[in-house]
Formats: structure tokens, C-alpha cells, sequence
């Protein structure tokens, strides 16, 4: 049986989290990496976006954590805590927290990343007005720029296609302009 097969079984063909049936996959939870039933749970796309950090935290969208903590699987207990953490500055979360019970073992798993210690707010990729960038995008330059270490000048109103983020640097993306691959600053660019 395969580990999706076993996780579908497992949360009745939906979110383990809050429920959804819609666009479902398999979440490892940190730190295991052995792609194990134990150390996964089943996700919806939503849950997963903001699990990993691609989209920001929609606070009503976690009040399903009030159900899911009680879960009898520890990946899932592990996850609850670990949002209801992100989400402590809402009254039902911290609430929910303190009711919630942990053994060692799985304490130990759920403060391992240190996700608990980061506040609700996602660094996610934006341009000089705000909007949110995604691989693949079109975006304009909103100044002139020197590239450096080449003769190549980046004039304002420029548009480069096909973006690519910076995985480690909310403030970066990576372009082609004229055939050549820079690094550009989000500050100086609009999603065209």
C-alpha cells in the first residue's frame, strides 16, 4: 500500500487538519524526512500553502485546529501545535493551546524546527506596490538599473518574463534581460 493510499485510509479520503477533499497530498512533517506514515499527514492545498509558508495565514481558515489537536495521530497533533503557536495572538488559539496536551516524545518533535517561535507573518515575495510574485510572473522595472559586473543597463520599463523567487531572499527574484539571468530587487519592480 502505498504511503498516500495509507494517509487517504487514514483521514477518510480528506485534510487530516480541517477537513477539505479538495486538491490533496502528503505533508512530511519536519524534521523526518523517511517518508514515513507516522511522520506524514494528509494535506488540502490551502493547509499546505500556508504550512509552508507560500501564502499568508487566514486566521478563520485554522479554527478547524480546535478539532484537529485532539487528534490520536501524533503528526497531526504535532502540526496543530505547531500553528496554534503561529496563531497565538488570537484569543481562541492561545486558548486552545493551553488546553492542549502533549507527551514528551511528541513535544520534543513539535518544538524540533522551532516553527513554534515564528510569529503568523509570512515573508512572501512582494513588489514595490505590495502585490504578491510568483514563479513564472511578468513584472515591469519601475528604475533604470546598472548590472553589475556587465555593460548591460536595465532601463525603466523594462519587462521581464517568467520570473523566477529566490528561494532564501524575500527581496530577490531572478530575470532574464536580453538573453542574460540577474538578480533583481522586489523594490524595483511591478507585477506587470
Amino acid at each position: 500500500m502505498s504511503l498516500e493510499t495509507a494517509l487517504m485510509a487514514r483521514g477518510n479520503n480528506q485534510c487530516e487538519l480541517c477537513k477539505s477533499e479538495n486538491k490533496l497530498t502528503v505533508y512530511e512533517v519536519p524534521p523526518h524526512s523517511e517518508q514515513r506514515e507516522e511522520d506524514c499527514i494528509l494535506v488540502c492545498e490551502k493547509c499546505d500553502l500556508q504550512l509552508t509558508k507560500k501564502e499568508e495565514l487566514d486566521n478563520k481558515h485554522w479554527s478547524c485546529l480546535n478539532e484537529s489537536m485532539w487528534s490520536e495521530v501524533p503528526a497531526v497533533q504535532v502540526v496543530s501545535w505547531r500553528m496554534l503557536n503561529r496563531l497565538r495572538n488570537e484569543s481562541w488559539a492561545a486558548d486552545a493551546i493551553d488546553l492542549m496536551f502533549l507527551d514528551e516524545p511528541t513535544l520534543a518533535w513539535a518544538k524540533a524546527t522551532g516553527d513554534h517561535e515564528n510569529s503568523s507573518e509570512v515573508e512572501l515575495h512582494r513588489d514595490c506596490n505590495g502585490q504578491q510574485l510568483h514563479d513564472g510572473d511578468n513584472v515591469v522595472l519601475t528604475k533604470t538599473l546598472d548590472v553589475k559586473g556587465s555593460n548591460l543597463n536595465a532601463k525603466l520599463g523594462t519587462v521581464v518574463k517568467g520570473i523566477k523567487l529566490v528561494a532564501d531572499n524575500f527581496e530577490q527574484i531572478e530575470g532574464k534581460i536580453e538573453g542574460q539571468t540577474i538578480v533583481i530587487l522586489t523594490k524595483y519592480l511591478k507585477k506587470g
